[in-house]
């Protein structure tokens, strides 16, 4: 994700000759009977790997030190790398039975998990890592997180510049692929994506109205309120989809939504979104009035869409069968399956 300067051209790379150290070392527990592969994936993954995923070796053990830091802790440690722990400048030998061992633990680790599914997980584990790393209390962003922060805004930037044109030429549809990320155990689109999807198609109104995130820094942004999904098909893995979007009403504060996803292929109906949101001072976090300028874009894409009659879909919500005694009441009065 980032390209990093060297002093001098050394055989493989950095990362490379990290990886091998533990590499060697993992060989020897693994020889040695002291663990199996599933206990050192273990220990890496639930401790000092999420560690090194936002701060890497140095500044975690900088912290390690305490107050004091780096100088402590190499004074407090360094005696230790004395110590007969590692076998890192020998190498076992892969012979036939080490392999076998190997292989057969890690057929044992990943049974019923298929390489395909294991890249799957692969790839969802490290965009929620990723998106976690993205924020922080102060907002900066950590590790890796920090860089796909930084790509984001310039892919925002860059979005504004391209959407500069009037409201009246927005286009009320765009184009989505379901990728293999997206889908569940069900081999089905899984249910946070499709809202996503539509917080998407949010956002991308809201940058033709001047809602954008130059807009957002200035101190204002638009607040989803309140959302109701349905779910009336199923996208699957490569499927190309199709989300609409329509403004339904709006004032001074408040912005009505209402996106509607198909699939390409036949048109089908697979899922609605119905927003509303709310024009909220940041500072305050209350809700204030938008500014004319806004107000006047919203005006002119609202007007600008095609007549299609009333939205049969929107204002819909869930409501109960009744209470849970008129429930229990009817449950009762159901005859008994045979």
């Amino acid at each position: 994700m980032k390209g990093v300067a060297i002093a001098k051209e050394i055989d493989a790379f950095v990362g490379d000759r990290l990886l091998e150290a533990l590499w060697r070392e993992a060989l020897w527990l693994i020889k040695d009977d002291i663990c199996d592969a599933e206990t050192l994936d273990d220990v890496i993954r639930y401790s000092f790997g999420l560690r090194w995923a936002q701060m890497g070796l140095f500044q975690t053990y900088r912290i390690a030190g305490g107050e004091a830091g780096m100088r402590h802790f190499l004074g407090q440690f360094g005696p230790a790398l004395a110590w007969p722990w590692t076998k890192l400048m020998d190498v076992p030998e892969l012979d036939e039975a080490l392999v076998d061992k190997i292989t057969a633990q890690s057929d044992a680790q990943n049974e019923g998990l298929s390489i395909r599914r294991l890249e799957q997980i692969r790839d969802q584990n490290l965009v929620s890592i990723l998106q976690a790393l993205k924020g922080g209390d102060d907002g900066r962003g950590w590790g890796a997180g920090k860089i796909l922060s930084a790509f984001e805004e310039r892919l925002w930037h860059a979005a504004g510049s391209r959407e500069g044109a009037g409201p009246a030429e927005f286009p009320q549809s765009t184009e989505i692929r379901v990728s293999p990320s997206w889908v569940d155990y069900n081999g089905h689109m899984t249910e946070h994506r499709y809202l996503q999807v539509f917080g998407d198609a949010t956002d991308r109104l809201l940058r033709h109205i001047g809602v954008d995130l130059a807009y957002v820094e200035k101190g204002a942004s638009y607040y989803t309120v309140e959302s109701h999904l349905r779910h009336l098909g199923e996208a699957k893995l490569g499927d190309t989809m199709i989300a609409k979007s329509r403004i339904l009403s709006f004032d001074g504060k408040r912005l009505h939504l209402f996106h509607r996803l198909t699939r390409a292929a036949d048109g089908a109906v697979v899922a609605t979104g119905e927003h509303m949101l709310l024009h909220v001072d940041r500072a305050s976090g209350k809700a204030a009035p938008a500014p004319e300028s806004v107000i006047a874009r919203i005006a002119a894409l609202a007007a600008a869409q095609p007549t299609e009659g009333p939205e049969s879909d929107a204002g819909r919500a869930i409501r109960p069968a009744g209470t849970p005694a008129e429930q229990a009441a009817a449950n009762a009065a159901a005859p008994t399956p045979v």
